[in-house]
């Protein structure tokens, strides 16, 4: 059920991550045009650079799920079948690690729960923690960072949810890392 999970989630992340990709290409089609005419539009560039960052984020964390991550492979190899299984399991563990340290980092930097005690009152939570986070706006899109950086936790939550997908499933027998 948990490998079931994974792959919707994984398909969820590849279509938007498609859609941002067709975002990006109209983006900067409309920069070259407007630029062409002397007609900049600014916020086109920095719409383009969040949506670029969000496409890369969410194709990376279905390419964990999907197994399409780079990877090194002279060593596994070169190793007998059982002690290849075992190095990615190893490669699943440091996987499932870091989503787990990106997560408690994005923890420490959102601090939902002290937001929350402020009342979603951004100036008494800025007050309280010396957290501007929820106060930075966008230089030409004008909306919060906050929203746009939004994409580090659920990059984290992916990419968890797929490492543990990965390390529950059986691995095929003769199947190198």
């Amino acid at each position: 059920m948990l490998h079931r999970i994974s792959h919707q989630w994984a398909r969820a992340e590849m279509g938007i991550a498609a859609l941002l990709a067709v975002a990006i290409t109209g983006l900067v089609l409309l920069n070259v045009v407007t630029r062409a005419m002397s007609a900049s539009i600014f916020w086109v560039d920095e719409a383009a650079i969040y949506a670029m960052t969000w496409m890369t984020f969410l194709a990376a964390s279905a390419a964990v799920h999907f197994g399409h991550s780079v990877g090194v492979t002279i060593l596994t190899d070169a190793l007998p079948d059982p002690a290849a299984r075992a190095a990615q399991r190893a490669v699943d563990v440091v996987v499932l690690v870091f989503a787990m340290l990106m997560l408690w980092l994005g923890w420490r930097w959102f601090l939902p729960l002290d937001l929350m005690r402020a009342g979603f009152d951004t100036m008494a939570f800025q007050g309280e923690t010396f957290n501007f986070i929820y106060a930075e706006p966008t230089l030409t899109l004008g909306i919060r960072k906050f929203w746009l950086w939004l994409i580090m936790p659920i990059f984290a939550l992916g990419l968890m949810l797929h490492a543990v997908a990965n390390l529950l499933r059986p691995l095929p027998q003769g199947a190198k890392a």
